[in-house]
Order: structure tokens, then C-alpha cells, then sequence
């Protein structure tokens, strides 16, 4: 249990910084951006599933993707993070690299074709991916 613990402190404190920030767009009277921001790193769990069931994606490109939610998915990486903002930036920065190699390899229409959320955060994602 003892190797557990800071995985679940870690993962409290981002789960309760996300929360928040969505909390606080529901505050401001921003409900739309809101709902946008609470779905977004699931759609993009899900954009990562349906890239490495795709056939038209390469195996270097799904094993890139793959790579990439091992990393987020570990309690540790380049920039911890419990600090806040840098510590999502770096996640944030790796995650767009990985999505403009693969969608520049396997075309740009993928990500529009397999997005799950709202046109808005596709159009964020487009603009980190190098896409529009």
C-alpha cells in the first residue's frame, strides 16, 4: 500500500484541480465552456482508442499514441503534475507533438472523423495538433 498512496494523493489533487477549473467556469456563468473542459481529456481518451483501432493509422504512429497514455497515465513524469499549470503544460505539449505526427501521417480528416466532443474543443485540439 505504501507504493500506492502517492499515486492516489497525485491523482486527488489533479482530479480536484480539474474539478475546480471546471467549478469555477460554471461560477463565472460560462456553462458551455464549462461542459466543454469536464469532457475534454475524456474525448480524448477516446480519440486515442479509436486512433489505435483505426487501420489507416501506422503501427509506429499507434505506438506513439499508445506511449503517449502510458506517460499520462503515470503518476510521474518530466514535470509533476501538482504543479499547477506547468505541470499539465508539459502533458499538454507532448500530447499535441504525438497528435501532429500521427495525423500528419494518416491525414488530418482522422481527427475530425473519430473527435467524440464538441465542435469548439475540436477546433483547440486542431489548433495544438498543428491542424488549422
Amino acid at each position: 500500500m505504501h507504493v500506492l498512496a502517492p499515486v492516489l494523493v497525485a491523482l486527488g489533487i489533479a482530479l480536484g484541480v480539474y474539478a475546480a477549473a471546471v467549478l469555477a467556469l460554471i461560477a463565472l456563468g460560462r456553462r458551455s465552456d464549462a461542459r466543454a473542459v469536464a469532457g475534454f481529456i475524456p474525448d480524448c481518451l477516446v480519440l486515442a482508442r479509436r486512433l489505435l483501432g483505426d487501420d489507416r493509422v501506422a503501427r509506429r504512429h499507434k505506438a506513439l499514441v499508445g506511449a503517449l497514455v502510458v506517460y499520462l497515465a503515470m503518476p510521474f513524469d518530466l514535470v509533476p503534475d501538482v504543479i499547477p499549470v506547468a505541470g499539465q503544460l508539459d502533458d499538454a505539449v507532448l500530447a499535441a507533438l504525438v497528435l501532429r505526427v500521427v495525423l500528419r501521417g494518416a491525414g488530418a480528416s482522422l481527427l475530425r472523423e473519430h473527435w467524440p466532443g464538441p465542435e469548439r474543443s475540436l477546433r483547440v485540439v486542431e489548433r495544438l495538433a498543428g491542424g488549422r
